[in-house]
């Protein structure tokens, strides 16, 4: 495989460079702030799916998108396209672990978060349910790698690890060092205890592992959960939970075992699946489901010479709604930056493209819905495309956007996957910029935002964006305000707009995604996956549709 400067060298003579430089665009730093304000203010109600905000929210970015020029993309000539989900709310909810006569009471959002997404349930119970450590859950043939070492999980509450083997020892190797697969996110925990006939899920929170607190956790899971609909409720498992790493410390003691030791064999591929003796767990809750219908917005301008190949520019338009209120009353959750942000630079994006000399392949802008469910907005169109993946060339997904001023690095998550390294390279160091990989790669932000759904289809997806050190004063305070953020506001009630955030950083980001996405879509190009990435063989199988 041929070395990043290399690569970078060839590419920095095409013409997407020169693309870059040639016709600047005029980004607009009021109207992002604009864009983000309604979008976050308090009568948008924390842009729930399927709420009375719904609405709102396709209007207002249809309307933009419309004013900007761009022709309706969704279904049916229309603005929108449906996407069906189930709808499940856990209600009445009591639980309790027990090891011989030690008992502990469990509450909700406290100790332990509960939820369902199996179809057709109604109520779960499940009595003196044995409890069984299975280390991280995993069942990885292609690793030699199997936690369940062929035992009978049925009718058994699973208790797992968050993350992969290697997030406490790197140097072992086996899911790729310490940043995360797959098989570190939650969303595989659960698919994976179905598939294996589990009664109930609970996962191990621990902060570092999972990158997020449990403040987190409990704002994310108390309240309604969706998935896309589902023919098979063996898909599911009746309970779904996460549990404190306190308590599970000391439950495993109560059972006479080690939680730390514990943790230290489940790094091996010898590891053997432990019964916690005596213990058990008792829990019982009701389950309201309904069958809703929420949206993608779509707009498209379509290409001159090559309308059927398509490059994206997406983001998720939801947050949380309406939850628990914090500590100073507010239950409104606004999603300023996580992403109202992200679909202000959508709208900013469309009108440039649109003022601009149209492309030779079309370009499509989609806000995403339901990606704080579980990126299932982005799912379900890369389920249900209404531009084939085939033919659609490539894409750039913008998530919480940066709000503090200028940086001197350019951010690329997912960092080795596809030339989309390079061919931003060639774009971020006209800038005066560098680019950089993910710092964090064990925090699975890969598998996090809505690119990856169609990243596992085989569509190159770019997931970049500012990073690394502010360069202009006051850099201590703008670095301040940035970790307050990621400490103190991601998906709470404090998420909301401020007067006096500084857009040139994101600018210079739409910028790149501009340049990027005029240099692919007036070229005969087809962004291509690095030899080795998972994701490659998917493309490959459809080689023959782009020729």
């Amino acid at each position: 495989m041929r070395s990043f400067t290399a690569v970078a060298a060839l590419l920095a003579g095409l013409s997407l460079t020169a693309v870059a430089f040639a016709q600047e665009p005029q980004f607009d730093g009021a109207r992002l702030s604009e864009h983000i304000r309604i979008l976050s203010a308090d009568d948008f109600e924390g842009r729930g799916i399927a709420t009375p905000a719904e609405q709102k929210v396709i209007d207002y970015v249809s309307g933009q998108f419309e004013a900007a020029g761009l022709q309706p993309g969704g279904d049916n000539g229309g603005w929108t396209q449906a996407v069906a989900l189930n709808r499940f709310s856990a209600s009445n909810i009591q639980a309790r672990l027990t090891v011989g006569d030690w008992t502990l009471p469990l509450a909700q959002g406290e100790q332990i978060v509960i939820s369902s997404r199996r179809p057709g349930e109604d109520h779960v119970m499940l009595m003196d349910a044995p409890l069984v450590f299975v280390g991280y859950g995993v069942k990885a043939p292609e690793r030699d790698w199997d936690d369940f070492k062929g035992q009978d999980m049925r009718g058994k509450i699973l208790v797992v690890l968050v993350n992969d083997a290697d997030f406490e020892e790197p140097a072992l190797n086996t899911f790729g060092g310490r940043a995360m697969t797959y098989y570190g996110r939650w969303t595989y925990k659960y698919e994976e205890a179905a598939r294996q006939g589990a009664a109930g899920v609970i996962i191990v929170h621990e902060t570092d592992p999972a990158s997020y607190g449990w403040t987190t956790v409990r704002n994310s899971w108390t309240g309604p959960n969706f998935d896309i609909v589902r023919a098979n409720a063996d898909e599911r498992v009746p309970m779904e939970s996460w549990i404190q790493r306190d308590v599970a410390v000391d439950l495993f003691q109560h059972a006479g075992l080690d939680f730390e030791a514990l943790k230290v064999q489940a790094r091996s591929r010898d590891f053997q699946p432990v019964t916690l003796e005596g213990a058990g767990m008792d829990v019982m809750f009701d389950v309201a489901s309904q069958r809703i219908e929420t949206h993608n917005i779509i707009g498209r301008l379509e290409g001159s010479t090559h309308p059927d190949e398509t490059f994206l520019y997406t983001g998720h338009w939801d947050h949380i709604g309406v939850g628990t209120p914090d500590a100073n009353g507010d239950a409104i959750f606004n999603g300023a930056i996580d992403n109202a942000s992200g679909i202000a630079g959508l709208i900013e994006l469309a009108r440039v493209y649109a003022a601009g000399e149209r492309t030779e392949r079309s370009i499509v802008f989609i806000g995403f819905t339901a990606e704080e469910s579980g990126l299932l907005g982005s799912e379900y169109y890369a389920a249900n495309p209404i531009y084939p993946l085939a033919t659609t060339v490539g894409g750039v997904n913008m998530d919480s956007a940066n709000v503090y001023g200028r940086t001197a690095a350019f951010g690329v998550v997912g960092f080795g996957q596809s030339d989309f390294d390079e061919r931003m390279a060639a774009i971020v160091e006209g800038q005066g910029r560098v680019i950089q990989p993910d710092g964090n790669p064990a925090s699975g932000t890969y598998f996090r935002s809505d690119h990856f759904p169609l990243a596992k289809r085989g569509v190159p997806m770019a997931y970049a964006k500012s990073s690394g050190a502010f360069v202009e004063e006051p850099i201590a305070e703008r670095l301040a305000s940035r970790d307050a953020y990621t400490a103190n506001r991601y998906h709470q009630a404090e998420d909301e707009w401020s007067a006096d955030w500084d857009y040139s950083g994101q600018i210079q980001d739409l910028q790149v995604y501009w340049s990027l996405g005029q240099g692919l879509a007036n070229s005969r190009d087809w962004p291509q996956w690095k030899e080795g990435s998972e994701f490659g063989p998917a493309r490959a199988a459809t080689v023959g549709e782009r020729e």
